[in-house]
């Protein structure tokens, strides 16, 4: 079936600007890498902005097959590239008609990006801990406080900011904050282990000052919640695409290497392992589309925003996550041990796409929280939730 020309596009970008080049996109070279700005060439620069704000206005659906050719090139790339989605999706459905307009058709005139910042070393998981405070004084809003992992932040157009209300300690807010705003501060760039080609950030705010209309519309920790149900299923869509790049780097590898007179490709239990492969990863693609559509249905309704905060977590963002961060990790680690010593060493790819891999089940809650999750919001009957 002949591709879209959307995906023939991305797959092109692969082709030439990250395959082959691993050992570059693993040396966590100064962000953002100029490849970011060819990738806009393509015209698919933050592809799922809406069309009302200059976008190509694409689903989850596309988004997800789009993630994998990426990640099948390098996750770091990926990641990068679509993790503003959780941003943009608060502000669209939550921003006011100014906000949107001033920086949603910005984002997309000038191929920008944004970030999110939410995370903090002392809270950890536990969102409803952070520390940063936002103060109303008059007609404009105070941010103080330090967030601890925001990936973009660094050359991010604007943040939205999670913060706890002075005023009201139980109560949160999202506000968005212009990243040349005074008082913020890039502390240091993270060197991960992983998706090394991407940049996530320390920031500190002090006296960090924004016109009140910043705010976005409802609870903080709510419209957080609302906007990482598109990020975790593009974070699963990037364990699809690094299964499939291990998966051909296993073949390439079968062929060429020789036991006991033979192609490796030819041994039985070489075989079999690359066959479970291939049946994981059509359960992966089946599960991220599956979760895609469940998005899209109330994405595209004219009260997507109010729905989504009915929802809340979307369930089938969780098990996707969790599911192909799991079997990307099992598929990754299982080819490494097929290298053997040369698995264990830089001199294979194998390597990076373990570590890269490894991230799915991490950011933006790990397996043990996203497990808790299912069970209170999804196992517990109705009746006897909290």
């Amino acid at each position: 079936m002949k591709q879209p020309e959307y995906l023939r596009r991305v797959q092109g970008f692969a082709r030439r600007e990250l395959l082959g080049k691993d050992a570059y996109l693993d040396s966590l070279a100064d962000a953002p890498l100029p490849l970011y700005e060819r990738f806009a060439d393509t015209g698919l620069a933050n592809w799922w902005l809406p069309k009302e704000h200059g976008g190509l206005g694409l689903g989850l659906q596309e988004s997800v097959r789009i993630v994998s050719e990426l990640a099948y090139g390098d996750a770091g790339v990926a990641f990068t590239l679509f993790i503003p989605v959780l941003t943009t999706s608060m502000v669209a459905w939550y921003g006011s008609e100014e906000l949107k307009e001033r920086h949603l058709g910005r984002l997309v005139a000038e191929n920008g990006s944004c970030a999110t910042l939410g995370s903090e070393h002392a809270a950890g998981s536990e969102l409803a801990r952070i520390t940063t405070m936002a103060a109303r004084d008059g007609d404009t809003i105070v941010l103080n406080g330090k967030k601890a992992f925001s990936t973009n932040a660094g050359f991010a157009q604007f943040l939205v900011v999670i913060a706890r209300s002075q005023e009201d300690p139980s109560g949160y807010m999202a506000v968005l904050v212009p990243r040349d705003t005074p008082g913020v501060q890039i502390d240091k760039r993270w060197d991960v282990i992983g998706l090394r080609s991407s940049a996530t950030y320390q920031v500190t705010f002090t006296g960090c000052r924004v016109p009140a209309g910043n705010v976005l519309r409802g609870n903080g920790l709510r419209l957080l919640e609302v906007g990482l149900n598109a990020s975790r299923i593009l974070i699963a869509a990037t364990g699809l695409g690094i299964a499939r790049r291990v998966r051909d780097v296993c073949m390439e590898y079968g062929k060429s290497k020789s036991v006991k007179g033979s192609p490796l490709a030819g041994n039985a239990v070489f075989a079999g392992r690359l066959g479970q492969f291939e049946m994981q990863i059509d359960v992966m693609v089946n599960q991220c589309l599956a979760a895609a559509r469940a998005y899209d249905a109330v994405a595209v309704r004219p009260d997507a925003g109010e729905e989504f905060l009915r929802i809340g977590t979307l369930k089938s963002a969780l098990t996707t996550k969790m599911f192909c961060g799991q079997t990307g990790w099992q598929i990754a680690s299982t080819a490494s041990e097929m290298f053997g010593g040369l698995g264990y060493t830089h001199e294979s790819v194998i390597g990076k796409l373990l570590r890269d891999v490894r991230y799915v089940s991490i950011v933006e809650g790990g397996d043990d929280v996203l497990r808790d999750l299912v069970f209170s919001r999804y196992v517990v009957p109705v009746s006897k939730r909290s």
